[in-house]
């Protein structure tokens, strides 16, 4: 059986090399600066260490473009607050294929959908801490990824 070669890390336990490599990536997709020269200088690293990771780190909502994300959620039994999770991810343009409710106990249900993220106007990580600040919304965790 083969692994995965991919695995999800939080940028801060990455080197430091890394972590720049991606701050120049950034600089550099935002258009922020225009040459890889000005991204390393900017960010303070080599221009070899840049090449040496460029092709190999990626922003985690870059990978899951063109995904189904499967996002766990706790919300607050009242009435309201799954039309309103929806709504805000239907005005992302985010597709829910699946979704799972728990019964409600102590005033709370677990929620779980599968999204398709491939057509979302926005990135994951916004979408995430949107869904995070609605009013009923007790966690919001993203639980995995798949195509």
């Amino acid at each position: 059986m083969q692994e995965d070669p991919f695995v999800l890390v939080r940028v801060e336990m990455l080197p430091e090399a890394i972590q720049k490599t991606l701050q120049a990536k950034k600089l550099l997709e935002t258009g922020m600066v225009k040459t890889v020269q000005e991204a390393v200088e900017h960010v303070g690293i080599s221009r070899s260490s840049f090449y040496k990771y460029k092709d190999s780190v990626f922003p985690f909502n870059q990978m899951v473009k063109e995904k189904i994300v499967t996002i766990s959620m706790i919300l607050e039994h009242r009435a309201g607050v799954l039309s309103r999770v929806l709504g805000f991810l239907a005005a992302s343009e985010a597709n829910v294929l699946t979704i799972h409710q728990t019964i409600p106990l102590q005033g709370e249900a677990n929620v779980s959908m599968s999204v398709d993220t491939s057509q979302m106007n926005k990135e994951l990580n916004e979408v995430l801490e949107s869904l995070k600040g609605l009013s009923g919304v007790r966690r919001v965790v993203v639980v995995g990824t798949g195509e």
